[in-house]
């Protein structure tokens, strides 16, 4: 019987479609069919509830990065109404892969629920929006995906208690996460996979990892020490204008990333006998018989 839970591949993609249909139908496309992914993620947002009108009328920070004049235009740019979330759970569904999407505030959890995908995620910004969480305990009968980036212990062990409080904490997967783009691998801190399933693994559904890290070795360590769920920033292109697309693996990646999950996953066994079959045979041949 196998130990370990098969890995399941999130591709975030987030707002890298750079607020096109056509882009980010082609990352499902490629997420499925090229990265071999089992669920691709957007972002919702609702920015004038979510920002303050200081924040929304700001300028960007990085204005490299800018899609509009003002941080609230450059969130606008990016975003997709729910009838464009709508249109791209329907794509997903025609090419066999799951659809979800991060919602950062209550009108946009209400209106993703509207469309009853599999799972919700919750990002580490929002993970604290209780009258959000609430709402979804409510009115949303799938999957709630939380990440813990910026999160102390404290407040996570608040978290799982709120669920658990509301007879929804099967339900819940809980992230190990850092918040950074890009985080340096030192900033990663994977043993924390460990604390959370030391202290929630019987309480809550799964234990993931979303990373925002380079390369693709640190997830397979953390699927490893038990996160089965990993969750990627995913793009085409790395060089794309946006703050996301420097910690996001390309196609490639996400194809090399699948296909290492699967073959550890395969590895993560107990021999089944002593000697093998495929031992027995070099046994025979190669191992002195005169001992």
């Amino acid at each position: 019987m196998k130990e370990y839970k098969k890995p399941y591949v999130i591709a975030e993609i987030g707002c890298n479609h750079k607020g096109e249909m056509s882009i980010a139908k082609e990352l499902i496309k490629i997420a499925k069919i090229f990265g071999n992914a089992d669920a691709v993620k957007f972002q919702k947002r609702n920015n004038k509830e979510l920002l303050t009108e200081e924040q929304y009328h700001a300028p960007h920070p990085n204005a490299l990065n800018s899609y509009g004049d003002t941080y609230g235009a450059h969130r606008e740019f990016l975003e997709f109404d729910v009838n464009q979330h709508r249109e791209l759970k329907e794509y997903c569904e025609e090419i066999g892969i799951v659809y979800s999407t991060s919602v950062w505030d209550t009108t946009s959890a209400k209106e993703i629920t509207s469309l009853n995908p599999e799972f919700i995620k919750i990002p580490s910004a929002c993970n604290n929006n209780f009258d959000m969480l609430g709402w979804l305990c409510e009115n949303y009968s799938g999957e709630i995906h939380i990440s813990t980036g910026m999160t102390t212990k404290d407040e996570t062990d608040i978290l799982v208690n709120y669920f658990t409080e509301r007879g929804r904490n099967k339900d819940l997967v809980l992230y190990n996460c850092t918040s950074g783009y890009p985080v340096p691998f030192e900033d990663v801190c994977l043993l924390d996979i460990n604390l959370l399933k030391q202290k929630y693994a019987d309480k809550v559904k799964h234990i993931g990892f979303s990373g925002h890290h380079l390369g693709i070795a640190v997830d397979i360590a953390a699927y490893t020490l038990g996160a089965n769920i990993i969750e990627r920033h995913y793009t085409i292109d790395r060089t794309w204008k946006g703050t996301d697309h420097a910690a996001s693996l390309e196609p490639m990646g996400l194809r090399k990333l699948s296909r290492d999950l699967d073959a550890v996953y395969q590895a993560l066994t107990f021999k089944s006998t002593d000697i093998l079959p495929i031992e027995q045979v070099q046994r025979d041949k190669l191992k002195n018989k005169k001992v």
